[in-house]
């Protein structure tokens, strides 16, 4: 009976040590999640309030910029066309630069997301 009181005694603890690595491991992945979740809120907020202002500042700076060549140009129509194309050149330029900028942002990105050096 010894043999089977080794065995029930070594399958317990086999058992005990198991439930506290999946307790263990589910506190870890929901913390992994919370980390993950606070990263993209904030890279989402920070993206809207900075993103927010820069077009809020471009659009200032276009309506100037139309006045300035309108004026120079002798009619503001002639004005709002250049300012047009030259957003429509801008537009062209990061279309074809896409993939270019799909790069930065992995690589810039990947380390908050695969930060392997903190999950061991």
């Amino acid at each position: 009976m010894a043999l089977f009181d080794s065995i029930e005694e070594t399958s317990k603890k086999a058992a005990d040590l198991a439930e506290g690595y999946l307790k263990t491991s589910r506190a870890y992945i929901r913390l992994k999640v919370f980390q993950q979740l606070t990263i993209s809120i904030s890279l989402i907020a920070k993206t809207v309030l900075i993103g927010g202002l820069l077009l809020a500042g471009a659009i200032f700076i276009a309506i100037a910029l139309v006045i300035l060549i309108g004026e120079w140009l002798g009619n503001m129509a002639w004005g709002c066309v250049v300012v047009a194309i030259l957003f429509l050149l801008a537009g062209f330029i990061a279309y074809t630069q896409r993939a270019k900028i799909d790069s930065i942002v992995i690589k810039k990105m990947s380390p908050k997301f695969f930060d392997h050096a903190n999950d061991e």
